[in-house]
């Protein structure tokens, strides 16, 4: 192997050529090498060539004429790239949008005193996968695109919206989930290029029932269901659904439109002894969740057709009424499959006192209100358990229940005039009323039912309590 050593090699004619190699041959530069045109890294004498940096910019940093930069404002949110300063004609800076983010967090152009196409201020850019080449000029245009473009060769995913005040998006990992406390519309703005990335999960649940209200006599009335509660696989988006987000249910494949959501709010007590009010639906395309069922009124023996609770995503508790039981609400009505919800529990009266029955929840029935034989105490209705979904299971959005699992769906739980103690169901469901205690409505956003009102011997409120508004998260891949 030969090797020669100069530092200029010129042509031997003033034809101004010279020729390294024959045609076929391959002119190899050493690794770490830099071919430079008068100091500037462009190559072989071309002029207007960049050369990508492949390290990703992710913070604010100046640009060296002859560089093309990658920027990440995904991984820090917006910044700036800043122009070099006192640039010569011919100096040329590229950029690219490295995982199309612009269009959530920009990336402003710094001009660094020079103009932007004549203009004396920076650009914010905005476009999503955004790729961008700048040549300076001169003084009066300053720096001017000569190659601009949204190209793209990756896959792209669903990139989506939501309106209404009190709606959201949460970022989990490579998913996110549109939540909605309130009515708006979740607009798909571009979808996917593979078909599987346009399936979106959802958890649905309706409004609770409100628990019903007590006769003056101390009669007991029964608490209301929870909300419908109706959850997609979680295998479209890759999480662990609760146990109703069993087969048959399926994820939703969207399309490029805007969805009107529907948020069920909790069923209203009434003021006067009766059933209480049942939750209002709540809606996500072809997926309805009915709302819960009113608890039943606690009635005076003459007016014992309000005392059977109401029907329901779940069923609202039994009231009370002479000396007899009264049977809860039915769940799952309409029925769907799985079930989006369990019956609620009787109640009755006795001499010893009255106890209603507990509203329904998403994962268990209502239980039955006991009541004891004078002087014992009664047993009052448990509220039925609601589920857990980790469909947040990234997120601090929490209801009650135990982490990481968000719970939704509890019954309400059942009055009684002679019990000392209540209790709430987990999933968002009210306390009912007792003769030391006043009840409690249902969690908001959770679709829980409320407890049931009775009028005791000591001046508690007979009126039952509201249920709880529902709730809609949809979770869909968005890289």
């Amino acid at each position: 192997m030969s090797e020669v050593k100069v530092n200029k090699i010129s042509p031997r004619t003033n034809c101004g050529t010279v020729q390294l190699g024959d045609s076929g041959d391959t002119i190899t530069i050493p690794a770490g090498a830099t071919i430079t045109n008068n100091g500037t890294a462009n190559g072989f004498g071309a002029t207007g060539a960049v050369n990508w940096q492949t390290t990703k910019k992710t913070a604010n940093f100046t640009a060296t004429s002859g560089e093309g930069y990658f920027c990440d404002t995904a991984a820090s949110g917006a910044f700036t790239l800043t122009l070099p300063s006192s640039p010569s004609a011919g100096d040329i800076v590229g950029l690219k949008d490295y995982n199309g983010n612009f269009g959530t967090a920009n990336l402003t152009i710094g001009r660094n005193g020079s103009n932007l196409n004549g203009t004396a201020a920076n650009k914010a850019l905005s476009t999503n996968n955004l790729s961008l080449t700048l040549v300076y000029v001169d003084a009066t245009e300053g720096w001017i695109p000569i190659e601009e473009g949204t190209g793209f060769v990756g896959a792209s995913f669903v990139c989506a919206s939501v309106s209404g005040s009190c709606n959201t998006i949460v970022t989990c990992g490579d998913y996110k989930v549109a939540v909605f406390k309130g009515p708006g519309n979740f607009t798909v703005n571009s979808l996917a290029t593979s078909s599987p990335n346009n399936n979106a999960d959802y958890v649905v649940v309706a409004g609770g029932g409100a628990g019903g209200s007590g006769d003056p006599g101390g009669y007991a009335a029964g608490a209301g269901g929870a909300g419908g509660f109706r959850e997609s696989p979680g295998t479209a988006t890759c999480y662990t659904a609760s146990p109703l987000g069993a087969s048959p249910a399926a994820a939703i494949t969207v399309t490029a439109q805007s969805y009107p959501i529907t948020v069920g709010g909790g069923g209203a007590p009434s003021p006067t002894p009766t059933f209480g009010g049942s939750g209002s639906n709540s809606v996500f395309s072809t997926i309805t969740s009915a709302g819960g069922g009113g608890g039943g009124g606690g009635n005076s023996p003459c007016n014992v057709a309000n005392a059977p609770g109401r029907n329901g995503g779940s069923g609202g508790g039994g009231g009370a009424s002479g000396n007899a039981t009264y049977p809860g609400g039915t769940g799952n009505t309409p029925p769907v499959t799985p079930a989006q919800g369990q019956n609620g529990g009787t109640g009755g009266h006795s001499s010893g006192g009255t106890a209603s029955g507990a509203g329904g929840g998403a994962g268990a029935a209502g239980t039955a209100g006991t009541p004891g034989p004078a002087p014992s105490p009664a047993s009052l209705g448990v509220g039925g358990t609601g589920v857990g979904t980790l469909i947040l299971n990234c997120s601090s959005f929490g209801t009650p229940g135990p982490s990481p699992a968000r719970f939704f769906a509890g019954g309400g739980g059942g009055a009684s005039n002679n019990c000392l103690t209540n209790a709430s169901a987990v999933g968002g469901g009210g306390k009912g009323t007792t003769n030391t205690s006043t009840g409690t409505a249902g969690a908001d956003n959770t679709g829980g039912g409320g407890g049931g009102g009775v009028l005791s011997p000591t001046p508690v409120p007979r009126v039952g309590l509201a249920g709880g508004s529902g709730i809609v998260m949809i979770r869909y891949k968005f890289q």
